[in-house]
């Protein structure tokens, strides 16, 4: 077995530090399958560690199928751990037709590799910080969707996300600047509907004003209003923002963004009892892809939720710590 580096002053616990600095020779071919490792005594005395601390990591291979042990003769490497031990913490800040696409998909590209379980954090740190302290050192990989209530500093999740070994970390729909060398697949809020809306500028050319209804208290990422800024600003329209449908003002020449559905529903309905014709008097532009919206014909922008699920379980057998932008769509429709 190689050297191990340790880090005295990190804040993963050590035990875990061994288990996967352990792990790691073995999955790179460092220790082959059969080979003997040093007694816990032996180990313990090396690296200047507890005895109990070196205990608890031998017995956290053993319980992965990375290692076997025999009374009286030794700890021996089994393999590789088959895949379909591995156990995956799966932890989303609420539950919505779209979070079940996610998850969905998630087990599907998973397939028989691995058991998952699903927590909500329900946008608390307080929560959150129970959640994954009531399962370190249980699971393989921790699957976290980091959106919290915005009246949050992140000092309230970070301290969390921290106690997580960041090799089984992987961040899910959001990533985290202080967490640049983890796993995760995410989407960049404010380039996505910046972009998206440009491909959509000449649609956006018959309207002067652009109203977005982005819901108080609804915890969605604020990055989607600087976006909307952004492109309101490069292209001399006019800019709002309001609350809820209730507020809704119809006029001439006016695009609407709408991100939750129950907006959506709103809208239409006081379109339909006006005059204006929907696509040429007033525009409409929806977040989040719906059968019920295609048939509506309503223009959408919308991540790939499937895709999303899919990639997150595929970065859980890669070895590197890869960060993925994942895909963004718009479906133009005659709403716009």
């Amino acid at each position: 077995m190689n050297e191990l580096i340790i880090k005295r002053k990190s804040k993963e616990p050590l035990y875990l530090q061994i288990a996967a600095a352990i792990r790691q020779q073995i999955e790179n071919g460092v220790l082959d399958k059969g080979a003997i490792l040093p007694s816990i005594n032996v180990f313990s005395k090396q690296y200047f560690v507890a005895r109990d601390t070196t205990e608890r990591a031998y017995r956290m291979l053993k319980e992965q199928g990375w290692i076997t042990s025999v009374k009286a003769i030794g700890s021996f490497v089994s393999g590789k751990a088959k895949q379909q031990e591995l156990k995956v913490l799966l932890v989303f800040n609420k539950l919505s037709s779209f979070k079940k696409i996610i998850f969905y998909s998630f087990l599907e590209a998973l397939g028989d590799r691995a058991t998952v379980d699903l927590k909500i954090h329900h946008y608390s740190p307080t929560l959150f910080n129970e959640i994954i302290q009531s399962g370190l050192g249980n699971y393989n990989y921790y699957v976290i969707m980091p959106h919290f209530e915005v009246s949050f500093s992140k000092t309230a999740y970070l301290k969390t996300l921290a106690s997580i070994p960041k090799h089984q970390l992987v961040l899910l729909d959001r990533g985290i600047d202080e967490l640049q060398d983890v796993k995760g697949v995410f989407q960049d809020f404010m380039a996505d509907i910046y972009a998206a809306l440009n491909l959509l500028k000449e649609r956006f050319e018959r309207y002067k004003t652009v109203v977005l209804i982005f819901p108080e208290f609804s915890n969605h990422p604020t990055e989607i209003i600087e976006g909307v800024k952004n492109f309101c600003k490069r292209y001399n329209k006019a800019f709002r923002i309001i609350s809820n449908g209730s507020q809704i003002k119809l006029a001439h020449k006016q695009a609407y963004i709408v991100i939750e559905d129950d907006d959506l529903v709103s809208l239409i309905k006081r379109i339909r009892a006006s005059e204006l014709v929907l696509g040429k008097d007033v525009g409409v532009l929806s977040f989040n892809e719906t059968p019920l919206k295609d048939l509506l014909d309503i223009t959408v922008v919308s991540t790939d939720f499937k895709g999303m699920g899919k990639t997150a379980a595929e970065l859980l057998f890669k070895p590197q710590c890869i960060q993925v932008k994942n895909p963004f769509h718009v479906y133009l429709r005659s709403s716009l």
